[in-house]
C-alpha cells in the first residue's frame, strides 16, 4: 500500500477553529491543531489535525500560553521576536508613534473633576461653533502647565507631542476662536469657577490673600488708552509695556480668582497694588462672602495704601518693617510679655498701641528655628568682622587706612563696626544686642479685632503661597514676555494661565510636590500608536510605583492600559 506521507511536502502547523450545528440550531466551535501538507498523488493541499483542544467556550487557555512559551525555548530571543512579529513574512503590528500622556491625563481628569468640562460646555451650547472649543481651552491650559509655547507650536504639540483627550488635532484658528470665546465669558467663568473650586475641594473662602505683580510685552508701541503701559515694573524692566495682575489665593495656596489691571505711571508715587485693590474688592463684595481679608507685605504697609484696604469695612494683615523706625512698631517691639506657641515653628505676642482711633493692633511673631538659623549667622558674620579688625590692627592713632574704610562701608560686615574718636575699628557691642533681640521675629499689624493672633500670624505666613503662585506663574507657565498685540488677546492670555495655575497649584497642595517634580515623573508615561491591516490600538506604558502612589495621591483614575482600540476602517484619535 502507497504511504501517502512518503510522497508529501509538509508546509507547517497552524491552530483552526470549526464550527457543527446542532439540532437546536445553536453554534459549537472547536479548537484544532493542524498541520498542513501537500499531497502529492492527488496533487493538492491536505489538512492533518495532529490535536483537539476542544470546545471554544471551553478551552484552558493557560494551557495554550504553556505551550507558547515551551515551544519558544527553542527558539533563540531574536528568533522568538521575529516569529511573534512576522507571519508569512507581513509585519501585522507596527509601533507607529510615541507620545507623553501622564501629565496630561492628569490635568484632563483635574479639569473634569472641577466640573471645568461642564462649565465651558454649557457656556458654549448657545454658540454657533462648529469646532469642540471646550477642548481647545483645555488644550492651550495643558499646553502652559507642560510645555509653554506660541499658538503656533502648539499645533504641532498637540499632534505630534502630547495626547491630549478627545482632541487629535488644534489648527491655530480654532485656538483663536476658543481665546475669543474666553474672553467674551471671563467674568462668568471665573465666578463660575471660584464657586466651584471652593465647593468642590471644600475651601474657605472667608480668608483670602491677596497680592500683586506686573508682567512685561514684547511689542514696538502701545496707544494711550492701552491696557499696556510703561511704568513701574517689578520685573525691572520699565522700559517695556506693562501690565499688573492681582491674584486672590485661599489658605490652601489654591488661585482662586485674578485681576488684570493699568500700572502706575513713571513718578506717579502710587504702587502696582493701589490699582487693582479697588477693582478686587468691588467683585468680592458683589460675591457675597462672609468676610476678605487682604494679606500684604512690607512693601505695601504705607499709612494711604492701608486706608485704602479699610474702605467699604475691609481689613488687613500688613507686615511691618522691623527696623522700621516708627513710633508704633518700637512700642510693639519694646512691650514686655510672653510668648504663646501656636505651633511648632510659630510663637505669638499680641501688643496693642495707642486708644481710641489712634488704637493700632500688633502681632510679634518668633520662628524658633529661625532665630537659631539667625544667630548662626551672625556668629558667622562677627567672625569675618573679628578676622579683617585683626588685620587692621592698631592704628596708634594714625588716619585710618583703605581697608578700614571698607569694612565700615561693608553691606553686610559694616554694620557690627563702629570706629571710636581715634578712627580705631570696633565691633559695635550695643547693635549686636539690639539685633539678638530680633532674632527669628517679624511683626504684623492687622485692622481686624476678630482675628485670633495664630489667624493673624499663619495668615500672613500663607502670603508666601501667593508669592509662590507668581513664581509658578511667571517661570513654570512662562506668562512672560507675552508676544499678542491685542490687548483682548493679552488679557485672555493671562486667563489662560490663571487656569492653568489653578490646576497645577490644587495638584501640589494634594501631593506636596512642586509642579515641575510631578511633570516630570508624570511625562514618563507615554501613550504608543501601533497599526495593523486590522485596525490601530493606542496603549500607554506601564505605570511606575511612584506614578501609581501620585496619581492616588491626586484622587483621580489610572489611565487605562488600552486607550483605544479601532479595527479597519474606523476614524480613531493617532
Amino acid at each position: 500500500m502507497h504511504n501517502p506521507w512518503l510522497t508529501c511536502y509538509h508546509v507547517g502547523m497552524y491552530i483552526r477553529t470549526i464550527s457543527r450545528k446542532n439540532k437546536d440550531g445553536s453554534v459549537v466551535r472547536y479548537v484544532q491543531l493542524a498541520h498542513n501538507y501537500y499531497d502529492g498523488q492527488v496533487k493538492q493541499a491536505r489538512a492533518k489535525v495532529l490535536y483537539n483542544f476542544g470546545r471554544e467556550d471551553q478551552l484552558d487557555r493557560e494551557s495554550l500560553r504553556r505551550l507558547v512559551h515551551s515551544i519558544a525555548r527553542y527558539l533563540g530571543p531574536e528568533e522568538a521576536l521575529k516569529v511573534e512579529a512576522q507571519w508569512d513574512g507581513e509585519t501585522p503590528l507596527k509601533f507607529v508613534s510615541s507620545r507623553g500622556l501622564g501629565a496630561s491625563w492628569v490635568l484632563n481628569e483635574m479639569w473634569k473633576g472641577l466640573k471645568l468640562d461642564r462649565l465651558f460646555s454649557g457656556m458654549l451650547k448657545t454658540r454657533q461653533y462648529r469646532s469642540d472649543i471646550e477642548r481647545a481651552i483645555f488644550a492651550i491650559v495643558a499646553n502652559r502647565a507642560l510645555s509653554p509655547s506660541s499658538k503656533l507650536p502648539i499645533e504641532e504639540w498637540v499632534a505630534k507631542d502630547t495626547f491630549i483627550p478627545g482632541l487629535g488635532e488644534l489648527p491655530v484658528q480654532q485656538m483663536y476662536r476658543a481665546m475669543d470665546f474666553l474672553l467674551g465669558a471671563k467674568e462668568d467663568i471665573e465666578r463660575e469657577v471660584f464657586f466651584q473650586t471652593a465647593n468642590l475641594l471644600n475651601l474657605e473662602v472667608d480668608l483670602l490673600y491677596f497680592d500683586t505683580t506686573s508682567t512685561y510685552f514684547e511689542v514696538e508701541d502701545v496707544t494711550e488708552d492701552d491696557v499696556r503701559q510703561r511704568g513701574h515694573s517689578k520685573d525691572s524692566r520699565p522700559d517695556l509695556p506693562q501690565v499688573v495682575i492681582g491674584l486672590a489665593v485661599t489658605r490652601e495656596g489654591i488661585p482662586v480668582r485674578m485681576w488684570v489691571g493699568d500700572p502706575p505711571k513713571v513718578g506717579a508715587g502710587d504702587t502696582p497694588d493701589m490699582n487693582v485693590i479697588p477693582e478686587a474688592k468691588r467683585d468680592l463684595a458683589g460675591w457675597k462672602l462672609g468676610r476678605v481679608v487682604t494679606v500684604v507685605d512690607r512693601g505695601f504697609c504705607s499709612e494711604s495704601n492701608l486706608r485704602e484696604l479699610q474702605r467699604a469695612g475691609g481689613h488687613y494683615i500688613a507686615g511691618e518693617r522691623i527696623r522700621s523706625g516708627k513710633d508704633g512698631a518700637e512700642a510693639a517691639l519694646g512691650r514686655a510679655g510672653r510668648f504663646q506657641t501656636v505651633r511648632a515653628d510659630v510663637e505669638v505676642k499680641e501688643i496693642t498701641v495707642g486708644d481710641g482711633e489712634k488704637r493700632e493692633r500688633y502681632i510679634l511673631v518668633r520662628n524658633p528655628k529661625e532665630a537659631e538659623r539667625d544667630r548662626a549667622k551672625r556668629e558667622e558674620i562677627l567672625a569675618r568682622v573679628k578676622e579683617e579688625i585683626d588685620k587692621i590692627g592698631d592704628l596708634k592713632g594714625a588716619p585710618h587706612t583703605k581697608a578700614c574704610c571698607e569694612l565700615v562701608a561693608h553691606p553686610t560686615l559694616g554694620k557690627y563696626v563702629k570706629t571710636d574718636k581715634r578712627g580705631q575699628p570696633h565691633v559695635d557691642k550695643a547693635k549686636v544686642k539690639a539685633e539678638e533681640k530680633l532674632d527669628g521675629k517679624y511683626l504684623l499689624r492687622t485692622s481686624d479685632d476678630t482675628l485670633s493672633p495664630e489667624d493673624v500670624a499663619l495668615g500672613y505666613k500663607q502670603l508666601y503661597e501667593v508669592e509662590d503662585a507668581f513664581r509658578t506663574l511667571k517661570t513654570t507657565l512662562d506668562l512672560r514676555p507675552v508676544y499678542h498685540r491685542l490687548e483682548d488677546r493679552i488679557r485672555t492670555h493671562i486667563v489662560l494661565c490663571w487656569l492653568a495655575l489653578l490646576l497645577v497649584r490644587i495638584a501640589s497642595v494634594r501631593t506636596g510636590q512642586t509642579w515641575p517634580q510631578l511633570r516630570t515623573t508624570l511625562e514618563r508615561i507615554h501613550v504608543g500608536a501601533f497599526a495593523s491591516k486590522n485596525g490601530n490600538v493606542l496603549q500607554r506604558t506601564e505605570l511606575t510605583a511612584e506614578q501609581e502612589r501620585l496619581i492616588e495621591l491626586l484622587d483621580l483614575p489610572k489611565p487605562p492600559l488600552f486607550i483605544a482600540v479601532t479595527p479597519s476602517g474606523t476614524k480613531t484619535q493617532s
